[in-house]
């Protein structure tokens, strides 16, 4: 009788061990071990280097875009907060229009009981597409404020090939 006992604790021991983690370490372990893999995808905001993930503002960063046609000519402005002209370029080749930009930024701060010694570096390059039509010795950049401005404007020709087509009941 007492080693039917002792086989029904091992039975229920063996049941509540699958039911849980072996110890709460493993548990920590793996919840951890999950956030990590998804900063490894990439969450929307963070970027990978080297192993680690850092915010974009600091390192895989992109250049949020907003692209208008205003019928004669697209307009099309990056925020780049944080950055100067000197820190971008632009370039148009074969009708893609390129935009390119690198930050590098330091920063120390030392007080009586503690130093704090930053650095922090990134770049990014969005390339365009730009329709047919655009008259490429025509495109200009201004930068103003951390916002990229660039006008493409359309060539005549091209600004009046739009017609409206008439949509019929079918």
């Amino acid at each position: 009788m007492a080693d039917d006992q002792k086989k029904s604790d091992v039975a229920r021991a063996d049941a509540s061990q699958s039911r849980r983690p072996v110890s709460l370490f493993d548990a920590m372990r793996s919840d951890l071990d999950r956030v990590f893999d998804r900063f490894e995808r990439g969450w929307p905001g963070f970027g990978r280097m080297g192993g680690f993930d850092f915010p974009t503002v600091t390192r895989g960063m992109s250049a949020a875009l907003d692209v208008r046609d205003e019928g004669n000519q697209l307009v099309i402005e990056a925020d780049l907060p944080g950055m100067e002209e000197k820190d971008v370029s632009v370039t148009l080749s074969n009708g893609i229009l390129t935009i390119k930009g690198e930050r590098k930024s330091e920063r120390e701060e030392k007080k009586d009981n503690y130093h704090i010694a930053e650095r922090s570096f990134g770049s990014f390059q969005r390339s365009l597409q730009l329709p047919d039509g655009i008259d490429d010795s025509k495109v200009e950049a201004k930068f103003d404020k951390g916002v990229l401005h660039i006008v493409a404007p359309k060539r005549p020709e091209a600004a009046s090939k739009e017609r409206k087509i008439e949509i019929r009941k079918a």
